[in-house]
């Protein structure tokens, strides 16, 4: 007797689905994975000498905005321990500037300076072209 043709033969997926998974599975667990790190060029570089720190202390710039004298609302401005006034501190600002744009420069806040005389600051600093600039209160 002859078979009938069928319309639709349908093929059972489960069996080769099964046999992809081990296959992935085998292949996970026997992969040999490269040790990165080993191949990383991370070499840290040598110690600075003591008396390279000690220029660096000599290029930074240290501002103090205190209360001022007589309680004066636009408060005082004391540019490497010494008084100076907001155009003088642009114009030595300036100069520093000329030398290197990325000279750091430490403001220091009283706890009661004015806002005024900080924001004051912060514009000769940033008009000067200068950016590497850090805020602290005392």
């Amino acid at each position: 007797m002859a078979r009938k043709p069928q319309e639709n033969p349908a093929l059972d997926m489960t069996p080769m689905i099964d046999v992809v998974f081990e296959l992935i599975i085998f292949f996970v667990v026997t992969i040999k994975q490269e040790d990165l790190f080993s191949k990383l060029n991370a070499n840290r570089p040598a110690p600075s000498s003591g008396s390279s720190s000690s220029n660096e202390s000599d290029t930074t710039v240290n501002i103090e905005i205190t209360r001022g004298l007589g309680g004066s609302p636009n408060g005082t401005i004391v540019y490497n321990r010494r008084t100076v006034k907001l155009a003088e501190l642009s114009k030595n600002l300036k100069e520093v500037a000329l030398t290197s744009k990325k000279t750091p420069i430490i403001i220091k806040c009283a706890v009661d300076s004015p806002h005024k005389a900080l924001v004051d600051v912060l514009d000769a600093c940033y008009g000067n072209g200068l950016f590497s600039v850090s805020v602290f209160t005392m």
